[in-house]
């Protein structure tokens, strides 16, 4: 594999202008955001383009003695591939893996390799796509003799014995390949074959699982071919009596929905970044992530492995229907079947994958032919692979499409293009998600309980192997009963609804899991989440200058939020937290939505807001929570099913406790939070203590005391510099936000910003800050 990821010239296909860039890269993330942008609310406002990339490389006289391939992991999108003046591959996906196999169109010394990407024609997304070669690129040189690249599949066929079927195929048939399994770089079996597949028992294996997610590595050598490939020991059974099993033992899905944006740096699909946003969420307490709505990278997959977290791989957010004018639905019906299989070819040989969802939300499936094109669907999955299949389903939804409310139709978007932004209507999957904020979460999950949801569904879950319930957790009780068969995934769902899924899910094994919307904050859909005051946004319309969702459990910046505080009491992995509405806040309005049931923050450090009233969350699991400030109890109340008790008090500085008791009356667990004093100082906090040469550096900013407490009321710009390394991107979890991240100044959300920063090699990376506020500066030495 040779590194083909430097060298690029980059630029508009409508300019002449030519910049050298290193791939992967966000075209996108660098435009300006315009008012009349196509995209608007979807895309965070960013002006549409169509960019080219070219690379000159040079070909040795021994390639010609050997086949060379191209491969792209993502180029968003309809990528149009040239090598010398020919035409390699048009390709309407943005989300598939492109392999190209190039001997007939190099020639030895200089070549040219040409690639368009298109994203003028907007909107074609219902989030912020990106655009480019947002993902890695490779060039792979193999002997003429060789493994066929990406035909190692390996099985597990009995967990208990660890056997396993390692099946390839090579470019001559009956060709001799040597299979070795290595742990920890030693060789732990060997085997010689001449068909397409062996078996190994390897005795005393590890197994694959979240807890102990055990890799091993399959070295298969032909001639002079050497591949290898990273695989893990587990097996997957599902069905409504046992629930989710791996390797025999109930697994509960405690899941995220995350869509493959990277936050401030965009689309651009850094393996660190996408290492890290696995890290975050696993630390957070999920165990599982659903990829919304598009083929997870290869990155995430490999992070997922190596940390144990479970993925629902998802294929697509449309079939035939638009969602919105320039997107996949035009080119779904021709290309669906070869889309699954690169799929799987991408997904097979990762434990992780447990499952794959053939759309999201997806209203065709209250339809006759949507419902047999769901079966077949599912049918030619199971052939590629053994892996369950589900479809995110909105149950509600179903019911208002066949209803004719909330079908997306070009006559219906042209006509809202034509109206002025005062008047204008949302339109298709707009629509919902707009009268949901302004109705509120309960609209979708009393909606969904409705007969003719139920009617509007039922068919299309009976042709999958997992009914993905989106935001039908007010059907669980019920369809139980009603569907003893069937199994039920909350594929989405509201942070809200934790506490009731898991105590559902612990009753029923049919329940096997919950994904949440949204794991970590995003780009696009803007406002869908996002409690915003005149603090902060200057506008509650979501128009221009509204950048993200606001929707994460994490923000945007990867700190966690009171949703994902309140989760983590629901499934257990905490017993007790606090949150606090922002004091100064908490009598104002706020932008509406859905997304999102408390805008609460960890902090009791509201300086400036003595005397005022303060409305406080006790998130708990217990009899009893009792709160009390600087040691004087508030009050004592009942813990309810939802874990959430609220209390009022008025804000004086110290320390606001909350105890939890059992029925029996016994303190069971307390915590505290603590108000920031003295003197306002800017620190900076890098992420990680050691920095690999090829990693991202992330380093939090935040106005501080000179404890580290956070500050969340002090504002004020702060103007970065970088010796060392390159700013990648500078910004705060705030969802409106003017300014963007590709500056080096930002100003504070709740006192904190972020930034990311790309090494040079191995030279010390030093990051200095200023502010009205104090300055500070951090030095870091890539090993």
């Amino acid at each position: 594999c040779i590194p083909f990821q430097e060298g690029w010239l980059f630029g508009r296909t409508d300019e002449n202008k030519r910049v050298p860039v290193t791939l992967p890269h966000d075209a996108m993330i660098s435009e300006p955001r315009l008012a009349d942008s196509a995209g608007g609310t979807n895309t965070g406002f960013f002006r549409e383009a169509d960019y080219v990339y070219e690379k000159e490389f040079t070909v040795p006289e021994i390639w010609k003695e050997q086949e060379v391939w191209a491969e792209f992991e993502g180029i968003y999108h309809h990528a149009e591939i040239s090598v010398n003046g020919s035409t390699l591959a048009c390709t309407p996906n943005g989300y598939m893996d492109i392999r190209l196999k190039l001997d007939d169109y190099l020639h030895e010394g200089k070549n040219t390799i040409r690639v368009i990407a298109r994203n003028a024609q907007q909107p074609s997304s219902r989030w912020y796509s990106g655009a480019g070669i947002y993902r890695p690129a490779h060039l792979r040189i193999y002997p003429k003799v060789h493994i066929v690249p990406d035909s190692i599949c390996i099985r597990t066929l009995d967990y208990r014995t660890r056997s396993i079927c390692v099946d390839c195929k090579t470019t001559r048939k009956n060709s001799p390949v040597k299979a070795e399994i290595l742990s920890d770089g030693k060789v732990i079996a060997r085997k010689d074959f001449n068909t397409e597949k062996v078996l190994f028992k390897l005795s005393g294996a590890g197994l694959w699982s979240p807890e102990h997610p055990v890799l091993y590595v399959c070295r298969l050598t032909c001639g002079e071919d050497v591949q290898e490939v990273t695989f893990g020991i587990r097996q997957i059974a599902c069905d409504a009596g046992k629930g989710l099993c791996i390797n025999g033992e109930r697994v509960l899905l405690l899941g995220a929905c995350i869509h493959h944006d990277n936050g401030i740096i965009g689309a651009w699909g850094h393996p660190f970044a996408e290492k890290r946003k696995i890290a975050l969420l696993k630390a957070a307490g999920f165990n599982a992530v659903r990829s919304a709505h598009n083929p997870v990278s290869k990155a995430v997959l490999n992070a997922c492995d190596e940390l144990g977290v479970l993925v629902l791989d998802e294929y697509v957010d449309m079939w035939y229907i638009h969602k919105t004018r320039y997107d996949y639905a035009s080119f779904f019906e021709e290309n669906w079947r070869r889309d699954l299989e690169e799929m799987v070819i991408k997904d097979r040989n990762h434990p992780s994958v447990i499952m794959y969802s053939i759309g999201n939300e997806v209203s065709e499936t209250a339809q006759e032919k949507g419902i047999a094109l769901t079966e077949e669907m599912c049918s030619y999955l199971h052939e590629l692979d053994e892996r369950p299949v589900t479809c995110g389903i909105n149950i509600f939804f179903n019911n208002l499409s066949s209803l004719g409310l909330g079908v997306y139709s070009d006559e219906k978007a042209q006509k809202t293009a034509r109206q002025d932004k005062a008047r204008k209507k949302a339109v298709g999957s707009e629509f919902i998600n707009r009268v949901a904020g302004l109705m509120g979460a309960g609209f979708m999950k009393f909606g969904a309980t409705l007969h003719g949801s139920d009617v509007k569904t039922r068919d299309a879950y009976a042709r999958l192997d997992v009914a993905g319930y989106n935001y039908g957790v007010k059907r669980y009780k019920k369809d139980v009963r009603r569907y003893p068969e069937r199994v039920i995934l909350g594929s989405e769902t509201f942070a809200e609804d934790a506490a009731a899924f898991y105590d559902l899910a612990a009753v029923h094994p049919a329940i096997i899991g919950d994904f949440v919307w949204t794991g970590m904050d995003y780009l696009g859909e803007v406002g869908l989440g996002a409690w915003e005051y005149k603090e902060y946004a200057s506008n509650f319309n979501h128009g221009p200058g509204w950048l993200t969702a606001g929707a994460g459990t994490l923000d945007l910046t990867g700190a966690s939020t009171c949703q994902m505080a309140y989760m983590q009491v629901a499934y257990g992995l905490s017993p007790v937290r606090i949150g606090v509405v922002p004091v100064p806040f908490a009598k104002e309005k706020h932008s509406p939505a859905a997304w999102r049931f408390t805008n609460a923050v960890e902090s009791w450090s509201w300086e400036g807001c003595e005397g005022k009233r303060a409305f406080v969350e006790v998130y708990a699991r217990g009899d009893q929570a009792e709160l009390e400030l600087n040691g004087k109890k508030i009050s004592r109340k009942r813990i309810p099913a939802s874990c959430r008790v609220k209390f009022r008090t008025r804000y004086e500085p110290g320390t606001l406790t909350a105890v939890v008791y059992n029925a029996d009356g016994h303190e069971v667990a307390r915590t505290s939070l603590t108000s920031a004093s003295g003197e306002t100082r800017l620190t900076l906090v890098p992420e990680q203590e050691h920095v690999g040469e090829h990693d991202l550096i992330y380093v939090r900013a935040s106005y501080t005391d000179e404890k580290g407490t956070v500050k969340p009321l002090v504002r004020g710009n702060i103007r970065l510099t970088v010796q060392g390394g390159k700013l990648a991107g500078f910004g705060n979890a705030c969802s409106y936000n003017l300014r963007g991240y590709q500056t080096d100044v930002s100003d504070t959300y709740y006192g904190q910003a972020l930034a990311v920063i790309v090494p040079f090699g191995k030279e010390p990376v030093t990051v200095s800050a200023s502010s009205e506020h104090g300055d500070a500066s951090v030095t870091l030495v890539p090993q």
